[in-house]
Order: C-alpha cells, then structure tokens, then sequence
C-alpha cells in the first residue's frame, strides 16, 4: 500500500511539474538580494531558451503596450527594474519619460532621451503598487502604460 502511495505522489508531482511550459525564475541570496533573474520560454523544452540581461531580448519576448503597438516592455508586473523600449515613427522621438504614482504625484523623470529607444527605470524604490509611465513625445503626443509593483 505504501509503494501505491509513493508513486501516486510521485505521478503527481511530475504533472504538476509539467504543467508550467513558460515561467520566470528569480534567484536570492541569503540576505534576500536578487542575484539572478532569468525568462525561461517553452521550460519543457531541453533547449529552453533562458533570458537574465533585458538588452537580450528579443521583440517577441517583451509585452506590447495596448496603446501602441510602437511601445514595449518587460517585466510587468515589475520587482526592481522595468525594460522599456519604443520605436521612433516620422521622426517623432520620445523626449521624457515620467513615473506617476496613482495619487497622481510625479515621482521621476528622465529627460534627454531624443536620440535613444531604450530605457531602464528602476522600480526598486517604490512600494508596491499601480503606477503610471507616461511617455512625451517631441510633437506633444502622450501615451500611458499601467505598471504594477510588486
């Protein structure tokens, strides 16, 4: 009857195992640093693909913004860092960016950016929450993304 019991554990733990294809994997320190976080598509795969520096990644591994399709992002929800990246349409270059709170407080800005796409904002700081990323354009266009803090 134990035998019976051991392997219906152990069916069940590999299924459970199973059922998680892709998946993010955070490694810790003892004092609770983050040393290691890696993107882990198709994990069931002996060729699974692991992503640990943002610059790495590819257009299919960020998440599009539902405003437009010219904006990405990755992770979301976010834990220390947020990986942003736009696309520059007719010359139409992103000139700040801006970290809302939802009470409305601004609480960053980065400024200067005309001649790049990228840009990582660090979220470690804040608490955990909903927040706003409004991006400015040089024709005065505005577009916002949700980010949640966790």
């Amino acid at each position: 009857m134990k035998k019976y019991y051991s392997f219906l554990i152990l069916f069940n733990c590999s299924f459970i195992v199973a059922q998680n294809p892709d998946k993010i994997v955070f490694t810790y320190d003892d004092a609770g640093n983050q040393t290691l976080r890696e993107l882990c598509i198709n994990c069931a795969n002996p060729n699974a693909r692991y992503i640990s520096n943002p610059k790495d990644l590819k257009k299919e591994d960020l998440v599009t913004s539902e405003v437009s399709n010219l904006i990405s992002y990755y992770p979301n929800p976010v834990r220390e860092e947020l990986y942003l990246s736009w696309e520059l349409a007719n010359n139409n270059a992103v000139n700040s960016i801006q970290i809302y709170n939802l009470n409305g407080s601004l609480l960053r800005t980065f400024q200067g950016l005309e001649t790049q796409n990228i840009e990582t904002i660090p979220f470690i700081d804040y608490p955990t929450g909903n927040y706003l990323v409004l991006l400015v354009y040089s024709n005065g266009e505005q577009k916002t993304i949700k980010i949640v803090k966790k």
